[in-house]
């Protein structure tokens, strides 16, 4: 598991990925910026000329390992976040963006998008979301052509991908970790006669003494589909008894967030700038049930029960009176620079292989425009419903993951609506594996015994992968009517498309 910065062990492991010399000048500037430091100030901080600095941050001096840990010393920074994980998931998005055939011959290079995700992301970033929101209008306009032709069936159809894709890299940016809500979590326990294992009637009892709202639990033929609905004018909220337990914490902690912290989530979601009310919305109700769960798991408390346990995830959500999802969700979240987790990313997944939850704080990249690798273990978890399900996997750049996953279900509306079956994937890179109590027995260090996986097929260059549901898109295919292999897809690796 992470550590501070003061002991030298992890910090080891930590820059063991990092390169030597390391061009990473626009990070310190950002950083120096952020912070609203002279070039001057930095330099004598970390012991070094400011004309030598200088070169630092334009990329003409490497940032040297000894001079990264200085930089981590003296501002509490989290040297893992000047490793290339950014990088690497920008520059795997700009491949994506660029494998379109809508660049079919144009002469650029990987180490192009490379150099591009390095020395200029917010141009990357600007690029991503040109191809976004021509990929809106394409669809937009494939799907009124399809309306049309259908003639009295014609309606125009609006995705509603580009606020949801906002929304997701804004959590991403801030790395699924917010500390003034966590703090505001904390404050109201630290006011509040509140204990796991009776939660909900305590956040029950404090809606009813400090906003004057009881909380009823209806029946489904009253609710419908709803599960919680708020009544302003009677000062009621209507939980539906279809929600467990857990999930009726949960909703009572949401409406707390909504009614004690929505200056500071409206602040939070001001700062992020969005483009459109619909990711405005989305982002403060994430950011609301970002503050449920940590009010249903403590962040020094759950840290300290993660550890104890090794993050067995199935006693953390009986400690905590909280869902497998709820506990993997919050696993995330956990990155307080003087108390880190494992650096963990989650995934949920339906079974038609539908991303809808993503989460990272590690580098590996997710698809933005597509599905999952089929080799991935998240997929396998739908064969055995309930049963964790462990893998050591290896991307094509050599990194290896160690995972797990699980499905989950979702509460049903009775026969006529079954409930919804999801699996969740959580992992982390191999080197913090050590801390799961389910990498017990398991080889990590053999990446013989890893699976090969991608990030997806349109962008995975392996050749000899027989659950290959596309060719690659920036590939020349081998066609001859005499070859057949186990994949239906014959191609070159590294072979550009004429």
């Amino acid at each position: 598991m992470s550590a501070p910065l003061s002991g030298p062990p992890q910090q080891g492991k930590r820059v063991a990925k990092i390169e030597r010399k390391a061009m990473l000048g626009h990070k310190v500037r950002r950083l120096r910026r952020d912070l609203s430091l002279t070039q001057a100030q930095m330099a004598q901080a970390l012991g070094v000329s400011p004309s030598y600095f200088n070169l630092i941050e334009n990329n003409q001096r490497p940032l040297t390992i000894s001079l990264l840990l200085k930089l981590g010393q003296a501002f509490d920074v989290d040297i893992q976040s000047f490793a290339e994980s950014e990088e690497a998931q920008l520059a795997s998005e700009l491949s994506e963006v660029f494998a379109d055939p809508l660049f079919q011959g144009s002469d650029i290079k990987r180490h192009d998008l490379q150099e591009l995700a390095a020395m200029a992301p917010p141009l990357g970033q600007a690029v991503i979301a040109l191809y976004r929101a021509y990929r809106e209008a394409h669809d937009a306009a494939q799907a009124m052509a399809e309306r049309i032709a259908e003639r009295d069936k014609f309606q125009f159809l609006q995705t509603k991908a580009f606020p949801l894709d906002e929304v997701r890299d804004f959590f991403h940016t801030y790395g699924n970790h917010f500390p003034e809500i966590e703090v505001a979590a904390e404050r109201l326990w630290a006011t509040t006669p509140l204990e796991i294992g009776n939660l909900g009637a305590g956040l029950a009892d404090y809606l009813a003494s400090k906003h004057d709202v009881r909380v009823k639990l209806m029946p489904m033929e009253v609710m419908g589909h709803t599960l919680r609905r708020f009544d302003r004018h009677s000062r009621r909220i209507l939980l539906s008894e279809l929600l467990p337990p857990q999930g009726r914490t949960f909703h009572l902690a949401a409406r707390v967030a909504l009614l004690d912290q929505r200056d500071l989530l409206n602040r939070i979601v001001d700062a992020a700038g969005f483009g459109s009310a619909e990711a405005r919305h989305l982002a403060f109700t994430g950011l609301a049930n970002y503050f449920a769960g940590a009010v249903l798991m403590p962040y020094d408390r759950f840290l300290q029960a993660a550890r104890a346990t090794r993050y067995d995830i199935e006693i953390l959500q009986r400690r905590f009176g909280s869902s497998f999802e709820q506990v993997c969700h919050r696993l995330t979240t956990l990155q307080r620079p003087s108390a880190r987790g494992v650096p963990f990313f989650m995934i949920r997944v339906d079974k038609a292989g539908n991303i809808s939850k993503r989460f990272t704080a590690t580098g590996l990249p997710f698809a933005r425009f597509g599905g999952t690798c089929p080799r991935w273990n998240v997929h396998d978890a739908f064969r055995a419903p309930g049963i964790i399900h462990t893998q050591l996997a290896q991307m094509p750049d050599g990194t290896a993951y160690f995972s797990i996953a699980r499905t989950v279900t979702k509460a049903g509306g009775g026969y006529r609506s079954p409930p919804q079956q999801f699996a969740i994937g959580l992992g982390c890179e191999v080197g913090h594996a050590q801390s799961l109590i389910y990498a017990e027995g398991i080889d990590l260090g053999n990446s013989g015994a890893a699976t090969p996986i991608g990030v997806n097929c349109r962008l995975c260059e392996r050749a000899d992968c027989s659950q290959r549901a596309y060719p690659p898109l920036n590939q020349s295919l081998i066609l001859d009517e005499n070859l057949r292999g186990l994949s239906a897809f014959h191609f070159r690796p590294g072979s550009a498309q004429p």
